[in-house]
């Protein structure tokens, strides 16, 4: 067998693993679920009345992208946390007894917590719906919507993989992450729009991929209006195109660097 084909079989191998794991352990799909649940309901009708959007657009149409993106980049802390269990636990050490991709326990990894992504977006959707929230674009757009919105989670996981190499310690991953992707996902136009933001915040937010990702969301929804202002940042002007760079940049930086210190770990 040549080496992709061993790789993409390993990998499989491993995602059908990992997936085995998740329905075994339901606990993970309903608190990955609940969390995303509780946003929509809570900014919908605790903040929506008080939050003033450009354009006339309903909040709810305007928020559920933004809990979309914050809920995708927060969940792929689980790649983080779960590699790391997987070191204290020993079962690396295992995987590398066997003759079988390096690579594949990062990949299977990342794909099967892109399932979850998935899960938890059709959860929202749902829920969205329930709201308020209406896709009011096509189909290829809103399909797009989504998949912009899974290829930067994608690419959130594999640099929480790298940091999942790193601490070794599920609790340190889920401390650590916190601490910077909670903040990246509110300084952004998740659920308020940005001219409520001071200068300094508003230039970070306007360049944030974060806020790229829920504007392009929201243009592929139709969940904007022609007379809604022209953001004056070419990153809000130009947010798919601002996504896919962001995307591609995080994936060649850390899927090498994630699979040399998968190397590292393993020869240890």
């Amino acid at each position: 067998m040549s080496t992709v084909a061993q790789t993409i079989s390993d990998s499989v191998t491993i995602t059908r693993r990992n997936l085995i794991k998740v329905k075994r352990v339901p606990d993970l799909i309903v608190f990955a679920t609940l969390s995303p649940i509780m946003f929509v309901l809570l900014f919908r009708y605790v903040f929506g009345g008080a939050i003033q959007v450009p354009g006339d657009v309903p909040y709810a149409e305007f928020l559920l992208p933004g809990i979309f993106a914050q809920t995708v980049v927060l969940g792929s802390t689980v790649t983080g946390a779960s590699i790391a269990e997987d070191l204290q636990k020993g079962l690396i050490d295992r995987f590398r007894s066997l003759p079988m991709s390096r690579s594949a326990v990062l990949i299977g990894r990342t794909v099967a917590d892109l399932g979850l992504n998935v899960i938890s977006i059709v959860v929202m959707a749902l829920t969205g719906l329930v709201v308020g929230w209406r896709i009011r674009s096509s189909v290829p757009e809103a399909a797009a919507g989504f998949l912009v919105l899974l290829l930067l989670a994608f690419s959130i996981s594999w640099l929480m993989a790298l940091v999942g190499l790193l601490v070794r310690t599920p609790e340190v991953v889920n401390n650590a992450s916190f601490m910077v992707l909670f903040p990246l996902t509110f300084i952004a136009n998740t659920f308020v729009p940005l001219e409520s933001f001071p200068p300094v915040l508003r230039t970070f937010a306007e360049w944030n991929p974060v806020s790229a990702v829920v504007q392009a969301a929201r243009n592929l929804f139709g969940n904007t209006l022609p007379g809604a202002p022209v953001p004056d940042a070419w990153s809000l002007q130009h947010p798919v195109l601002y996504t896919v760079l962001w995307t591609a940049l995080i994936l060649v930086v850390f899927v090498p660097l994630s699979v040399r210190a998968y190397q590292r770990t393993s020869t240890r």
